[in-house]
């Protein structure tokens, strides 16, 4: 069973970089597909980011295409989330989740992950 710990989350000014890391504490996920939710105080949880098991495709919510990369490192069990430009509206816990369940694509859903990280705050100011 795969657990999962996510990383790299701040307080940072609009404009600025972060990059969030996922990693595996056990298990290994490199034949999962694994994705990046946020939640912000008062909302559900939202899809941010989804990659294919082989990292051959990849998938962005509106809101940060352009701006967030995915991009995962299989031989080392990591996952990252590069965040550019971040805005005031990024401001919530970012999760990473993994898909055990050998669907052909990842999804967008909550629904679609079965393991999930305990989440890495990340803050914005204007």
């Amino acid at each position: 069973q795969v657990l999962l710990v996510e990383s790299g989350g701040g307080l940072v000014q609009a404009g600025d970089s972060l990059r969030l890391s996922c990693a595996a504490a056990s298990g290994t996920f490199s034949r999962y597909h694994m994705g990046w939710f946020r939640q912000a105080p008062g909302k559900e949880r939202e899809f941010v980011a989804n990659i294919r098991w082989n990292s051959g495709l990849t998938r962005y919510a509106d809101s940060v295409k352009g701006r967030f990369t995915i991009s995962r490192d299989n031989a080392n069990n990591k996952l990252y989330l590069q965040m550019n430009s971040l805005q005031p509206e990024d401001t919530a816990v970012y999760y990473c989740a993994a898909d055990t369940n050998s669907n052909f694509f990842p999804g967008t859903s909550t629904r679609d992950y079965d393991r999930w990280g305990q989440g890495t705050q990340v803050a914005v100011s204007s």
